[in-house]
């Protein structure tokens, strides 16, 4: 269990023109290297571990960036943001979410008020959002794992099936009694803002920064099954279900992101606006086994406990990416790598370079 944080203590070195740079949302290791991802691109990026220089004993870089159009046929536009909020290797694959959600235009200080009224009023939907894929790993020639749509074994890159407008996660939300009248709410509004993931066999669960429901956070429990060239939504039991749902106390916050360690869940959880305000690590402590039992199809969980508060800063520093690092690369002691959107100036070097923290028992 973490119990302090270092700092500063990962260094990420980008290339120009990469993909993703700055505002950081998600991560997932393969071996050494390392996957991340970024709200406001359609890609990923692969940063390699360099070797330590000083008193910098992890540092990534060498970077390469993977479109997600070269791997998908997506649901929007190439250049569409996906905004890529959940990342998850197992199996073989990286395993991708995008936020699901619609988002409203903003005020700006160079409108007049009757602009801005019109731009507070316009909500809209980037189609890329609403992007759930599995993408195969592979080796490449160079001897470095490569996002590829269809590996030599006969893996291929898939998305959950659906169109510009919809994919059978929001159908099947659209009628829920829970999350149904928030599915036309904008993400940062309370509406639907899906932000966390982890992959167990062909279950998944999907934390939501938003909506949270009178205190009460949500995880959504989704089984995934190939049907052609798609995944489909796959029965959770003999009556069919097709989503269980836990609503998990975390003090009124909603989920950033998601790690199982072992058995226990890790769960990253912030405010589910765009505002400065507490952000903690949360311990479901022998979660893998109690939900792989579970039959209910909804319960609600009050056995977590807070592990960490980490900080934030004046709309900089919002923790968002939370994942376990190897042992290797972490003396052996289990450790955490904490990776944050708008990374303020203490979090910066130059225009291409930001800094992580680590999690240490």
């Amino acid at each position: 269990m973490p119990s302090k944080r270092i700092k500063n203590a990962i260094r990420l070195e980008f290339t120009p023109g990469a993909l993703v740079q700055a505002n950081l949302s998600g991560a997932a290791f393969s071996g050494e290297y390392l996957w991340v991802a970024g709200d406001e691109a359609c890609g990923i990026d692969r940063l390699r571990r360099l070797d330590p220089s000083g008193t910098e004993q992890l540092r990534f870089g060498d970077g390469l960036s993977f479109p997600l159009s070269e791997l998908l046929d997506l649901p929007g536009a190439a250049d569409d943001e996906a905004d890529l909020e959940g990342m998850a290797v197992a199996d073989g694959y990286l395993w991708v979410v995008g936020s699901h959600g619609l988002k409203r235009k903003n005020a700006k200080d160079d409108r007049d008020n009757a602009e801005n009224a019109k731009r507070l009023a316009k909500v809209t939907l980037d189609s890329n959002r609403r992007l759930l894929a599995c993408l195969p790993v592979e080796m490449g020639d160079d001897g470095k794992p490569c996002l590829v749509r269809e590996a030599k074994d006969g893996r291929r890159a898939r998305r959950l099936k659906g169109d510009a407008e919809s994919n059978l996660l929001t159908q099947a939300l659209a009628d829920d009694p829970h999350f149904g009248p928030y599915m036309l709410i904008p993400g940062k509004d309370n509406g639907l803002d899906i932000e966390g993931l982890v992959v167990d066999g062909n279950r998944l669960l999907i934390g939501l920064r938003g909506p949270v429901l009178r205190g009460w956070s949500a995880l959504l429990e989704i089984a995934l099954e190939i049907k052609g060239d798609h995944l489909r939504l796959a029965p959770l039991d003999d009556s069919g279900s097709l989503i269980r749902k836990h609503f998990l106390q975390l003090e009124g916050l909603g989920i950033r992101d998601l790690h199982f360690s072992g058995d226990h869940l890790y769960i990253l959880a912030g405010p589910t606006m765009v505002l400065d305000g507490d952000i903690r690590v949360f311990k479901w402590p022998n979660a893998k086994p109690l939900l792989a039992a579970n039959q209910e199809p909804v319960r609600f969980e009050s056995a977590l406990s807070e592990v960490l508060s980490l900080p934030h800063g004046h709309g900089t520093n919002r923790a968002e990416a939370l994942c376990q690092l190897l042992p290797e690369l972490a003396l052996h002691t289990p450790s955490w790598l904490v990776l944050y959107d708008a990374p303020g100036l203490d979090r910066k070097d130059g225009e291409y370079t930001v800094f992580g923290d680590v999690l240490h028992q």
